[in-house]
């Protein structure tokens, strides 16, 4: 197992830098970056402009004349070329784009992931700012998906092709068919201030007040701002992790040794919790630290949005509408190391599970 780890554990380096080199290579292309960005706002203010800069807040007051400038960024002509490279330099555009992603990569190897463009904040402390948001959800959905996803496939398994199975089968499928995003505002037309009722906040994780309530009330008030954007994402996850607890009970239920067991005079409950729900369950729990991550990073972006919860999804997706490139590098590195390491975890914790698998037997 330790030459397997290490081997998985190698692999990553090269997975990670061809993830980095290829969004590198496509914000290449991107138009709209933050030079530009910072061009249009200059100009839009005419002669003069008084513009805040990320490079430690300073104030740039630049007068521009009217001479038309080869420049290479769209909306430049008329602007100082002057200015136009103190921006390249402040960006880090200054250098050619291999020097760039080299120191990039370098940074972060050491974890060193430099400070916003436009936030004038360091980015890793943008990211654990933001982080409580996101790991509410994700833990939250985590528990209770599988709280009530694993006992209702259970049944569902044991009643295959009852009433009961087909009925819940129909709403589990709807569910699934529903995006979260959708369901979510549905959920704040209904029950948030909408056309109907008004009982659960819009925006944030607690109330303005929540450092004057009481330990309870904080309680309370946290889980009332949880309601509706859990509901949303419950959804989803609450389908997948029915059906595949269903699907891996019934192939179990079929095999030789649960016929044999049968066959001694073993009650059905016996048979079940005694011999099935340890196989059956391999791939259900082997597949949780997967679940997390796709609850706590991919799972909530849009929700956050939705909502207006500040945690990573919205703090990723207003650095990439902003071009707020420290961010978009930062998050990205750190959300796909996370996902190799989990896949790493996912596999030890088949081999934790069920002794008999055997990963250095296999080609990687």
């Amino acid at each position: 197992m330790g030459a397997y780890i290490l081997r998985r554990l190698l692999l990553m380096i090269p997975t990670i830098v061809g993830i980095m080199a290829i969004s590198f290579l496509v914000i290449q292309f991107a138009p709209g970056g933050p030079v530009e960005q910072v061009i249009a706002q200059l100009s839009g203010q005419g002669d003069g402009a008084d513009q805040r800069l990320s490079g430690g807040g300073d104030m740039l007051n630049q007068q521009f004349g009217g001479d038309d400038t080869s420049a290479k960024y769209r909306g430049a002509q008329g602007l100082d070329p002057e200015l136009i490279a103190k921006l390249e330099k402040q960006f880090g555009f200054d250098k050619p784009p291999l020097t760039r992603f080299l120191d990039m990569m370098w940074n972060y190897i050491r974890f060193d992931f430099g400070e916003s463009f436009f936030r004038n904040t360091s980015v890793i402390d943008l990211i654990v700012e933001k982080m409580p948001v996101s790991i509410s959800l994700g833990v939250w959905i985590l528990i209770i998906s599988y709280a009530i996803s694993i006992p209702l496939g259970i049944k569902k398994a044991v009643e295959d092709g009852s009433p009961f199975d087909v009925w819940t089968s129909g709403v589990i499928v709807i569910g699934y068919a529903v995006p979260s995003f959708l369901f979510g505002i549905l959920l704040i037309v209904l029950f948030a201030g909408g056309s109907f009722f008004d009982w659960f906040p819009l925006r944030g994780l607690v109330s303005d007040n929540f450092a004057e309530l009481s330990w309870w009330q904080k309680i309370l008030d946290y889980f009332w701002h949880l309601a509706l954007p859990l509901t949303a994402l419950l959804l989803s996850a609450f389908a997948t992790t029915t059906l595949l607890t269903k699907n891996s009970f019934i192939d179990e239920i079929k095999k030789q040794y649960v016929v044999t067991a049968r066959a001694k005079g073993l009650g059905e409950r016996q048979v079940l919790y005694g011999h099935v729900f340890r196989n059956a369950m391999l791939i259900v729990i082997a597949g949780i630290p997967g679940a997390f991550i796709s609850a706590f990073f991919t799972g909530s972006l849009l929700i956050e949005n939705i909502f207006s919860l500040d945690g990573l999804g919205r703090l990723g997706y207003l650095a990439v509408v902003n071009r707020d490139y420290p961010i978009v590098f930062a998050t990205l590195y750190i959300f796909s190391l996370m996902g190799l390491v989990v896949s790493l975890v996912s596999d030890l914790i088949y081999t934790w599970i069920d002794p008999r698998i055997d990963f250095e037997r296999r080609d990687v």
